[in-house]
């Protein structure tokens, strides 16, 4: 699977701008602020449906105009698949493929699966449990359309019982037959989720692990473990027991929402006791483990974007980098970077035929 032809209109910093891709490498060089993140978020957005640097999807149109239009051709089992994104203002996002409008977002998560490296990926380390489930919800919804419309069906029942517990609270009422009905829809969306995020670890780990130590090269023993109060107890009776809390806060304290991957490097946390060098291999590793395990349930190769690497990364680290995607595993590949010479010396090592696009 690969991306020929990118469109974008009225996108970020670009009012009108085409491109046509090589099939395996394609570069982005220029100065910073040029927009070559911008394309590389583009090109997810097509993918994922949604920026990935900016959630809020008004902010994605260009300033001055009033809608952004992202088009992109690819070619993916010797057929053509023409996606198309576009947004207006005070209008809801539309998503077309081969001219058909989804009817569901949902619907377009894993028709191209792609994986992105970049700075922000700090986060994962640095920020709330939420940008961890976020990665690990991402990854098998890719995967497995059944698990992302649970993952929906379980926010939604969620909302409407943090919505009857602030109605109680106001009213100074409570009605324990409406709340059982929400308990027992979260227990059952509950349980399926933790049943597939606790399968999902126990195949990406090992390959986590190898990838930590291909790139390193060392023996120190990483690990990720999956923080869950359903390993102690059942959905249901988690529930049960914390009624009296949920209702003080009027909020649903427990669940799968509140659940957390552990990073871990020599037994203790990588946020706290990893160096930076040692933080960055482990969110590379993370993210090779991704592309690996997404292709081999896919049975597709993920588009790589590299975001911005060359210039966070020592040279170890790129060479590694370098190595494992001069592998015939890996498909087409887009790189961000500020130099031209420098970005051109590395892809030449590759082997692979590539174009340099100059912002």
């Amino acid at each position: 699977m690969f991306l020929k032809n990118l469109s974008l209109l009225n996108y970020k910093n670009f009012e009108s701008k085409d491109f046509s891709f090589d099939s395996k490498i394609n570069c982005f060089v220029g100065d910073n602020g040029m927009g070559k993140t911008n394309i590389l978020d583009a090109i997810y957005h097509l993918s994922f449906g949604k920026s990935y640097f900016n959630p809020i999807a008004s902010q994605n149109i260009k300033h001055g105009t009033d809608f952004f239009v992202v088009e992109g051709l690819f070619e993916k089992d010797n057929r053509e698949e023409k996606i198309v994104c576009s947004l207006k203002k005070s209008n809801k996002k539309i998503i077309k493929r081969n001219g058909k409008a989804y009817d569901r977002f949902a619907d377009h998560i894993g028709l191209l699966p792609l994986v992105i490296i970049s700075p922000a990926d700090r986060d994962l380390i640095s920020e709330g449990s939420d940008v961890r489930r976020k990665f690990m919800d991402g990854v098998i919804s890719q995967s497995d359309k059944s698990y992302l419309q649970t993952l929906i069906n379980y926010n939604k029942v969620l909302s409407q019982r943090n919505a009857l517990l602030k109605y109680f609270a106001a009213n100074h009422t409570f009605d324990q037959g409406t709340l059982s009905i929400y308990n027992e829809q979260l227990h059952t969306y509950g349980t399926e989720i933790f049943t597939k995020r606790s399968s999902f670890l126990e195949q990406f780990i090992p390959i986590f692990k190898n990838q930590y130590k291909a790139i390193t090269g060392n023996t120190e023993e990483v690990h990720l473990s999956y923080d869950s109060k359903l390993n102690q107890m059942d959905m249901a009776t988690l529930l049960e027991k914390n009624i009296d809390r949920d209702r003080a806060l009027q909020y649903t304290s427990v669940g799968i929402h509140k659940d957390d991957l552990s990073f871990s490097i020599t037994e203790y946390p990588i946020k706290k006791f990893g160096s930076q060098g040692q933080q960055k291999s482990f969110l590379i590793a993370l993210k090779f483990a991704q592309f690996q395990f997404m292709q081999e349930l896919s049975k597709t190769t993920p588009i790589l974007l590299l975001d911005d690497i060359f210039d966070k990364l020592d040279e170890h680290r790129v060479a590694h980098i370098i190595t494992l995607v001069n592998n015939e595993n890996f498909g087409q590949i887009f790189v961000s970077d500020t130099h031209a010479d420098r970005t051109e010396n590395v892809v030449k090592k590759i082997h692979q035929t590539y174009k340099i696009f100059k912002l």
